[in-house]
């Protein structure tokens, strides 16, 4: 006897431990009482048994594809006439647009005796109801995020701003079914996943999330809808499992979640016999289950939702409101998508009469709802403002969070030879394939309601890919696209095509993501993804449903493969970004596909230091703010006409958060002489970067010569340059030369010292002609061509030249002009190649090139001056520099031309120290000196420039003085600051149509557009 009472004594003391523990709901804990009170004593018998009935409402979308549901009982007029006429206590939002749910929330909120409870059932946010909004990653793709749950957190508070904007109090959401049959035709990627105790750390980071932003969540579906093959919005469900497998499984989240304060529990249409024997009755409508195991086993004391009381899971054995009093009478608290308003208050009040519910226990629920009113601001009701309502609806944050969410759930599955990320980008070929099916109409189901999952990102337009265009950022890839249109003979050539890379990066586009329409896997995409993965040179990314890869035969035989979870531009920009090393892989299958793809299968990746690709907030800026600063400064210039066009990069912590090209290549006034067309800058455009070469290449190639000991700073000129041993310059210090305080003059005039007194050419110079001639084969303009030997001229004009009589700072081009001949006299190669073969094709600048129409079209490359006075024509697709274009466009001074992300690429190996894309180009020791003050009384750095030591303008005012960068004479600029990680390119050709034009210098547009990130962080 003693023995039993001690054992009772500790199950007595370990339940009340249990209840401790248990979390209060917050609407529980801080409600209006008064208010509470006050508005129930208002209501009749009928309207109290109203405020439990949540009728179905929607707009219509701004999409006309987009197929509205069943306005039988939803048109505005019968919501209306339920609210005005039956006293009904909510409305759920199904479809249509912001501004106008926004609008109807307003209009029957007017008409509502109580205030409304508005509700959506909006998984993945509100897009997944309204156009025009916010889509966050499905619940399936952040089950393959690992830990960061704080991300999850952060988009449940981000849907929680979201909702209260629009006026919505309730998100029935998260779904907390264990996903384990892949079948399953409702739940599916709506789950986090098969593991029970995943499924609950994310579901309560989601509803944790909600709650803290003052709204009320719903877990679903209770008591579990992950195990089954059949949708109960058709037809009624049947878990046949026992109690010992449900309690480890389906009701192990709940209970965990019921612990931890859940506010809402939504019941599902399932048929469980284990927990209630009663055939064809579902849970929503079972007392043994709602009250006898969700009341009375697991203690929950929030609401208590049906899942939508029009399904047939429902319906086919409850017609006629008789499910809803049954409902109630069940346990629950809210009936939601009550079809037949009057219908149901008629059953119930027939219940009541009859005794199977009391009255009391229908005001006991009233005033649950009533405290969920308060809590959510009903007892201070305001009306939605819809002004900016759209726009607040798209906050940069929430893309922040999607982006951060979908970069943490990329799963790598196979990386054979570790060929991700992609890496010796010198030495191998690549193209991309994209395979598209998307559907001529957006998929709906038998009963009209848009089918959750599908997506419409990539149209069969066969313009290249979101996936591709990224792709493109990285190093040269040639681009392919299959959609439904493309002819078999095309398709058949792209296949002969695709065998002669060395990678062949493929992207699934699957644009349906439910089991029903076969994840969207066409049989044109699974015969190509056989033949590519069987060809060993493809690395696959699947857009599409993890489960699909089951239906992809010989996918595994692929070198590389990622799963991206669904088709979305984040998933397709930031896979992209994978494959390059710029993120690393972090995500694990968060169920298991078949014996080759295993729950929580997942290759983990490393970022290599390539640029990454984002938005300002991921590097603490404000997207508005920072546009409107910079925009109105590169407007302003560009209406000065202090240049044509500008492009401008911004990057922080190695993340371009900026890229935006301004203007067109010319004014669109005619100019006499130029019939180049105004086209809209690009920002694949290239530019004359001008002096920027002395540092893009120059000092670029010594830094790494020097890290290879093959340079000594304080080596001599005659050490490297053999033919100077007998000039003046024979013992000038390099590290002096570098820092433009050797004594050499400031530039030579090379170009006039052909010309006779008469205007014309002296001998064995310059002829005018339409072909080169002879040992004219330099071709300076189209119709201006240099006697090939001139260049020994030049160089011997330098050596003979004489120094200035102080050894103070004097910008010098000359040394510049030299460098090539060092680089080739210290290693045997041409300058050129040197850069391109040892840098640029390594870290995929490709871009940068000298003589630029050997390789791109005229159209792609801005113009320069109209020169008037030496090559008397337009400076189009030739370097504007006069002492560079008499060296056939090749020289350390000026000569170099490319678009503003690749130059970025060369500047942020500098900011890494010498290191890019994994290898180490420029010695850390070397990056170090260069970059330094070398003198006091001097400014410079070796090469580069720096801040005055005292603020002159040629940097930032904010800038550090640990910065450094150059200007190029069209209008250039690069800037690093180290102490902040800051990384700058501005392209301009502000020598259009003449170099006379210091617009640009004037308002100070390139130090005043990196002052505005300054300012932007904060940094004084």
């Amino acid at each position: 006897m003693n023995r039993f009472f001690g054992s009772l004594l500790l199950i007595i003391v370990s339940l009340s431990q249990t209840f401790a523990q248990q979390v209060t709901p917050p609407f529980l804990q801080n409600s209006n009482q008064r208010w509470v009170d006050s508005v129930f004593n208002s209501l009749t018998p009928d309207e109290r048994i109203a405020q439990l009935i949540m009728v179905a409402a929607h707009g219509y979308p701004t999409n006309p594809k987009r197929v509205i549901i069943d306005t039988t009982f939803t048109n505005p007029r019968v919501v209306a006439q339920y609210i005005k006429d039956y006293k009904v206590g909510g409305v759920i939002f199904f479809q249509g647009g912001p501004v106008q749910q926004a609008q109807l929330t307003n209009y029957y909120q007017s008409i509502s005796k109580v205030p409304l409870l508005v509700a959506m059932d909006s998984e993945w946010g509100l897009a997944m109801r309204l156009d025009s909004t916010v889509r966050f990653p499905y619940q399936m793709t952040l089950g393959a995020i690992q830990g960061n749950d704080e991300l999850i957190y952060q988009m449940g508070r981000s849907i929680a701003a979201h909702k209260k904007r629009l006026g919505v109090h309730i998100n029935f959401a998260p779904s907390v079914d264990v996903n384990n049959n892949a079948n399953n035709p409702v739940i599916n990627f709506r789950s986090f996943g098969e593991n029970p105790q995943k499924v609950f750390e994310k579901s309560y980071a989601y509803m944790k999330g909600m709650q803290d932003g003052g709204i009320l969540s719903s877990i679903k579906h209770f008591p579990g809808h992950g195990d089954t093959g059949v949708d109960s919005h058709y037809d009624l469900p049947v878990i046949p499992h026992n109690r010992a497998r449900l309690d480890s499984v389906e009701l192990y989240p709940f209970r965990k979640l019921i612990e931890k304060g859940a506010d809402g529990i939504m019941m599902a249409h399932l048929a469980i016999p284990s927990l209630d024997t009663a055939k064809n009755v579902p849970s929503t409508l079972s007392k043994p289950i709602v009250t006898g195991v969700l009341k009375d086993q697991l203690h929950f004391n929030g609401i208590i939702y049906s899942d939508a009381m029009n399904m047939k899971g429902l319906t086919k054995y409850f017609p006629n409101g008789l499910g809803d009093a049954k409902g109630l009478e069940a346990g629950m608290d809210i009936l939601e998508f009550s079809p037949n308003v009057p219908a149901a208050i008629a059953q119930i009040k027939k219940s009541v009469a009859e005794g199977r519910i009391s009255q009391a226990e229908i005001d006991a629920r009233v005033k649950k709802v009533l405290a969920a009113k308060a809590w959510v601001g009903l007892d201070h009701y305001q009306p939605v403002d819809t002004r900016n309502l759209t726009t607040d609806l798209n906050d940069k944050q929430a893309e922040l969070i999607n982006r951060r969410l979908t970069e943490n759930a990329l799963t790598v599955l196979k990386n054979d030879n570790n060929i991700i990320p992609i890496q010796n980008l010198d030495k191998i070929t690549i193209a991309s394939i994209s395979l598209t099916d998307a559907p001529a109409i957006t998929t709906t189901t038998k009963d009209g309601v848009v089918a959750l999952g599908t997506r419409n990102e990539t149209l069969s337009t066969g313009d290249i890919t979101t996936f591709q265009k990224t792709l493109s950022l990285y190093t040269n890839v040639e681009h392919y696209v299959v959609h439904p249109l493309t002819p078999d003979s095309i398709q058949d050539r792209i296949r002969t095509a695709l065998k002669s890379y060395d990678i062949v990066l493929v992207g699934a586009h699957l644009n349906n993501i439910r089991p029903g329409a076969n994840y969207g896997v066409s049989p044109n995409t699974a015969a190509w993804v056989k033949e590519l993965a069987n060809n060993q040179n493809a690395v696959i990314t699947v857009f599409g449903n993890a489960y699909s890869l089951n239906k992809l035969d010989g996918i595994a035989n692929a070198k590389g493969l990622v799963m991206a979870y669904q088709l979305t531009p984040f998933t397709e920009d930031l896979s992209a970004q994978l494959l390059f090393g710029a993120i690393g892989a972090k995500g694990k299958l968060p169920v298991s596909v078949n014996a080759q793809f295993k729950y929580d299968s997942g290759i983990e990746t490393p970022a290599i230091g390539r640029l990454k690709y984002t938005i300002p907030e991921e590097v603490g800026l404000n997207s508005q703010w920072l546009s409107f600063k910079i925009d109105s400064l590169a407007y302003n210039a560009i209406a000065q006409k202090a240049t044509p066009s500008i492009v401008v990069q911004l990057a922080k912590d190695g993340k371009v958060f900026y890229r935006k090209a301004y203007g067109t290549h010319v004014y669109p006034m005619p100019i006499p002489g130029v019939s180049v067309a105004p086209r809209p800058t690009q920002l694949t455009d290239l530019y004359d970067l001008a002096s920027v070469t002395k540092i893009a290449g120059s000092t670029l190639a010594l830094g790494r010569l020097h890290g290879e000991g093959k340079f000594n700073l304080d080596a001599t000129m005659k050490d490297y340059l053999p033919d100077f041993k007998k000039s003046n310059k024979a013992d000038l210090v390099w590290r002096q030369v570098l820092t433009h305080q050797a004594g050499l003059r400031a530039f030579i005039p090379f170009w006039r010292d052909c010309l006779k007194p008469d205007g014309s050419w002296k001998k064995r110079t310059f002829r005018w002609g339409k072909e080169s001639k002879g040992a004219y084969t330099i071709q300076i303009t189209d119709s201006l061509w240099l006697h090939k030997k001139y260049s020994k001229k030049m160089y011997e004009s330098i050596k003979d030249s004489p120094l200035n009589p102080k050894k103070e700072y004097v910008y010098s081009d000359l040394s510049f002009i030299l460098y090539p001949l060092v680089v080739e006299n210290l290693t045997g190669e041409n300058f050129e190649t040197f850069l391109k073969s040892h840098v640029y094709r390594k870290i995929g600048a490709n871009s940068l090139t000298f003589n630029p129409l050997r390789s791109h079209s005229l159209t792609t490359i801005l113009p320069t001056e109209r020169d008037t006075f030496f090559r008397r024509t337009l400076v189009h697709g030739r370097v504007h520099d006069e002492a560079a274009g008499m060296l056939n466009g090749l020289s350390g001074h000026a000569g170099l031309f490319g678009n503003a992300n690749d130059l970025m690429k060369v500047t942020q190996l500098f900011l890494q120290k010498g290191q890019y894309s994994g290898e180490q180009f420029v010695a850390e020791k070397t990056m170090n000196e260069f970059t330094s003050y070398q003198f006091p009384e001097s400014r410079r750095g070796i090469g580069f420039d720096k801040p005055c030591r005292q603020y002159c303008g040629n940097a930032p005012r904010s800038a550090s003085p640990l910065s450094y960068g150059h200007t190029g004479f069209t209008g250039i600029m690069i800037w690093n600051d180290p102490a902040y990680n800051l990384n700058y390119v501005f392209l301009s050709n502000r020598v259009y149509p003449t170099r006379d034009n210091n617009g640009i210098s004037t308002l100070n547009l390139r130090t005043s557009i990196l002052q505005v990130v300054y300012d932007g962080l904060g940094i004084k």
